[in-house]
């Protein structure tokens, strides 16, 4: 892995940086360009990976983005700090161990705001535990706070993660989240009790991700 360019992109319409992506990858596979990180903002958009079956999809035919990812239907938008990695991985190709140096970057970012995420056993991306069951609690079950779905072609990696900030969580209710019908959904705001803003976030995912993608 090499040098690292980060390109901090504001909100843009995830066609467009699907379409950003793809051209970064070509000119990546052919020696033409860095490794490089979009960090971005979408407007309110579904995206399937290629495992999503017809009935994780909303019901009442809200468009829906067929892509070329892993994994299976989730949501983007307002309030997501999405993460795009474009960058070679060594030889020979470890996927698996490519997703979990995003997971720990996740992890550690989300201790930097004192929320005490980690992983799950079977399930990608990054995950609060369920609440211990207590008298006069509210009792909820695991959720994930930050998704990851990815494509690795020509050596190149594609796609990436979504880190849930302070975006509107209702979204994910006219969905199956990652197919994932027995656990949720939070944010760092839903969390803490607080405004955690994609700015705020900005700076600790940037450091977070150089660490674990270069070298």
């Amino acid at each position: 892995m090499t040098e690292l360019q980060v390109i901090r992109a504001g909100r843009v319409p995830y066609e467009e940086a699907w379409e950003r992506q793809r051209e970064l990858h070509a000119a990546r596979v052919a020696g033409e360009g860095p490794d490089t990180l979009l960090l971005l903002e979408h407007p309110s958009v579904y995206t399937a990976g290629k495992r999503t079956e017809p009935h994780e999809r909303p019901q009442d035919g809200t468009p829906v983005v067929d892509v070329d990812r892993g994994g299976k239907i989730t949501w983007h938008g307002p309030g997501q700090l999405v993460g795009y990695p474009i960058v070679a991985l060594p030889d020979p190709v470890d996927v698996v161990a490519y997703v979990r140096r995003l997971e720990g970057a996740l992890i550690e970012v989300c201790a930097g705001f004192g929320v005490e995420a980690g992983r799950v056993e079977g399930r990608s991306g990054v995950w609060l535990p369920a609440d211990e069951p207590g008298p006069g609690s509210r009792w909820r079950p695991e959720r994930k706070i930050a998704a990851i779905g990815i494509r690795v072609a020509r050596g190149v990696t594609m796609h990436g993660f979504a880190l849930n900030c302070d975006p509107d969580l209702g979204a994910f209710g006219a969905i199956v989240p990652c197919g994932i019908v027995d656990a949720g959904v939070t944010s760092l705001s839903a969390e803490l009790g607080r405004d955690v803003t994609i700015d705020e976030a900005l700076e600790p995912v940037e450091k977070a991700m150089r660490a674990v993608l270069t070298g």
